[in-house]
């Protein structure tokens, strides 16, 4: 047999577990997995050493493309992913204009198409103006679904009552994202926001207010009968109290709410300033109980940058949101590496989890038929991460300094290697991700 791409001599970590195995790619399709010394190729790539992961998954950047540029586009933000080993990444509304309409959700995945370096979607926003239209909105071609934000954020983007959630989610066949915090008691609490502290930012927006929004979106979730991704778990209750709600409820958790926590305020200020916050150790602690137990299903880095200039404003004037791509895989296998979760379970919540609760067609699994996505990692190699490497237009990051155990040293899309070792090699070959739930009729 000859193939377009042979990966030797890795270990493939996928749905049976890791082993050593050789992967043949033909057609940018997963066509043979086992010992494939005897085939040919026109490609081999020497994993030796490596491990071979399903490609990663961010189902929560922000690209800030259009009307924000400045701060990121989704050339750069995606040549970020990939430096990171991504291979798709979900991007998010809150642009100018808003991605709410069909003309909006087209416009981007025209700027993205052969010019992204990753695969991509895009969520559309949930508005009271376009509830009636999200039923169609999300079956259209690049669309990841409907995102709902219920508490105030970057952007313009804002359903904080229950009937105009209910509304939303009635026509709804998706399931749809949603930022989770209770708009009514951020507005009651912005007194609690100290000039100049942004250790003060998670007392404003304190746990209570995660706690209460969620509580009220399962309810209406059960009310109207639709499905709901919580995103950026952020509090140790809100892990339990969806525990009891796994039938209707998904959720997502970050690197930084399981990385960082309110002690690195007074080192870091508002670079790690979020929302959700990033709170005291109880509730890291909290998520990573979510993380142990299986109630977390995805990981998402919630990309969200800012330049320097603007972080450097006096809170709370300082605007929420940190980059987060480019981190997501070499924190993680350094969280890994350190005992708190298998590798296994990293690849569930990168790979397996976005496929099995977005419905992407032909993603997230290392199986013959499948999109010939890798994310491919040498598990042993320490590398510092710095704001040198950044690809991000904002070109810093919070984790500058901080040495890890893990590192992406390729990532391969649809059979081509588009990073190796820290170059781009094969540049802006992005395509829209299919979903099972929108393929076209």
């Amino acid at each position: 047999m000859t193939y377009d791409l042979i990966l030797t001599g890795g270990t493939v970590v996928n749905h049976d577990g890791e082993g050593a195995r050789d992967v043949g790619v033909k057609d940018g399709r997963i066509a043979a997995i086992g010992d494939l010394g005897q085939a040919s190729a026109g490609e081999t790539i020497d994993c030796r050493g490596l491990h071979i992961l399903p490609g990663v998954v961010d189902s929560q950047v922000h690209f800030r493309e259009p009307g924000l540029e400045h701060k990121e586009d989704l050339e750069t933000g995606s040549r970020a992913a990939v430096l990171g080993g991504v291979t798709a990444v979900f991007e998010m509304p809150n642009t100018n204009p808003l991605t709410t309409s069909e003309a909006a959700l087209a416009d981007k995945v025209r700027r993205g198409g052969g010019r992204m370096h990753c695969d991509f979607a895009f969520w559309v926003g949930g508005t009271r103006e376009n509830a009636k239209d999200v039923g169609e909105l999300e079956r259209l071609p690049g669309a990841a679904g409907i995102k709902v934000f219920m508490g105030s954020s970057t952007g313009d983007l804002l359903v904080e009552d229950d009937e105009g959630v209910a509304s939303i989610l009635r026509n709804t066949r998706r399931r749809a994202a949603f930022h989770s915090e209770d708009e009514f008691r951020l507005r009651e609490r912005q007194g609690e926001r100290i000039e100049g502290d942004p250790s003060s930012h998670p007392i404003w927006r304190d746990e209570i207010a995660a706690l209460r929004c969620t509580e009220r979106l399962v309810r209406i979730a059960r009310t109207v009968r639709a499905r709901i991704h919580v995103l950026h778990i952020s509090t140790a209750e809100e892990i339990l109290f969806l525990q009891q709600h796994k039938d209707v409820a998904t959720c997502e958790a970050t690197p930084h709410h399981l990385t960082l926590s309110a002690y690195d305020y007074a080192r870091l200020g508002t670079l790690i300033q979020m929302n959700p916050p990033v709170r005291d150790i109880r509730h890291r602690d909290g998520v990573w109980h979510g993380i142990a137990q299986g109630i977390v299903d995805v990981l998402g880095s919630d990309h969200a940058p800012h330049t320097l200039a603007e972080k450097a404003k006096p809170y709370p004037a300082s605007p929420s949101g940190m980059t987060g791509v480019q981190t997501l895989v070499p924190i993680m296998l350094d969280h890994v590496n350190a005992g708190r979760l298998t590798l296994q379970r990293f690849v569930d919540l990168s790979s397996h989890g976005p496929q099995r609760i977005f419905g992407m067609a032909r993603k997230g699994r290392i199986a013959a038929g499948y999109d010939a996505d890798f994310t491919i990692v040498d598990m042993k190699r320490q590398e510092i991460v710095t704001n040198a490497q950044a690809g991000s237009k904002a070109g810093w990051t919070p984790y500058d300094g901080k040495q890890v155990t893990g590192w992406a040293v390729g990532t391969v899309i649809r059979g081509r290697r588009i990073m190796w070792e820290g170059e781009i090699v094969t540049p802006g070959q992005g395509r829209a991700v299919e979903f099972s739930e929108a393929l076209p009729r």
